[in-house]
């Protein structure tokens, strides 16, 4: 695989930075597991978490992701360990004891947020310095949430990681827990948790002009780049790279689709009746900038704010 490549500049002289390996790949997982939330999206659970006496493993790291998702990492320590493998394997175990996850959770980050973990879409992220074209190949045929993840550490506080290769499940909605929304809580309004259709039920209701709209987004939103990923949640779509960048619910009833980007509001000109500031205002799904889109007439800025996010996440 092609090497990422990193440069100094000083008055306007390029020199570059030599990548290395982890000395020792636990450095590597404690400073994940230490930022896993600023890096990932991924709110840490545990290290090293035992799956007990009869399958006899250890999941390097556990964590629940912005959508309540699970979330193990399992990071490759030598060339030819088959980390892969060892993934699914523990992601088999995982949905097999769910209970256990579920009093992890409840006993980290409280017992609303162990309710409302989503159960459709649990994730492998395996972490390492490099990966082969065959494990790339591999995880292309494994209908599994799996991301592969490599890293360059640069030195002089630098960590460079790049998402290889991505591949989403295709679940069932109907199979889908009903979730209270993001797996980081906020104020939600009223109205909006008695909701009991699903957004793919939803999306099905709409007419053929809000339809045409949520369809011109996600073509839009899985054009900017090959690593976009769209998952299905109960009550929203996430389109995400290794972190979410856009949220979107559809409202047939009202004719428009609320888009929640991951952009600071601040940063922008707000639009009366289009964007507004909801970083204080409890919604479903991630991000701070809401967009009320029911027409084509401000497309152009839907694009450019969606492309920011896409950028910065």
């Amino acid at each position: 695989m092609a090497d990422l490549k990193l440069f100094r500049i000083e008055s306007g002289k390029a020199s570059e930075l030599t990548s290395r390996s982890f000395a020792l790949e636990r450095d590597l997982q404690t400073l994940i597991e230490e930022n896993m939330e600023v890096t990932f999206g991924v709110r840490y659970l545990a290290t090293e978490y035992s799956t007990g006496k009869v399958h006899r493993g250890r999941i390097d790291s556990l964590g629940l992701d912005e959508n309540g998702s699970p979330v193990i990492f399992e990071f490759k320590r030598t060339s030819n360990e088959n980390v892969i493998n060892q993934g699914l394997y523990y992601l088999d175990w995982l949905m097999d004891h769910r209970g256990e996850f579920q009093i992890l959770v409840a006993a980290r980050l409280g017992p609303a947020t162990a309710e409302s973990i989503d159960w459709s879409a649990p994730r492998l992220i395996c972490v390492a310095n490099d990966f082969t074209r065959y494990d790339e190949y591999a995880v292309r045929q494994i209908d599994r949430n799996v991301e592969l993840v490599r890293y360059r550490d640069f030195g002089s506080d630098l960590l460079a990681i790049e998402l290889v290769t991505s591949v989403s499940s295709q679940t069932s909605a109907t199979s889908r827990k009903m979730s209270s929304g993001s797996a980081f809580p906020s104020p939600t309004d009223g109205k909006k948790s008695s909701r009991s259709k699903t957004v793919s039920e939803l999306l099905a209701q709409a007419d053929h002009e809000l339809a045409a709209l949520y369809e011109k987004f996600e073509i839009f939103a899985l054009s900017l780049g090959d690593d976009v990923i769209k998952n299905e949640r109960s009550l929203y779509f996430a389109f995400r790279r290794l972190k979410n960048f856009a949220c979107v619910e559809v409202h047939p009833n009202t004719k428009n689709l609320l888009i929640y980007l991951k952009v600071d509001p601040e940063s922008v000109d707000l639009v009366d009746g289009f964007s507004r500031d909801v970083s204080k205002i409890g919604h479903f799904g991630t991000g701070d900038l809401e967009l009320r889109v029911s027409s084509m007439a401000h497309w152009p800025l839907v694009e450019e704010l969606t492309r920011q996010a896409y950028l910065a996440n």
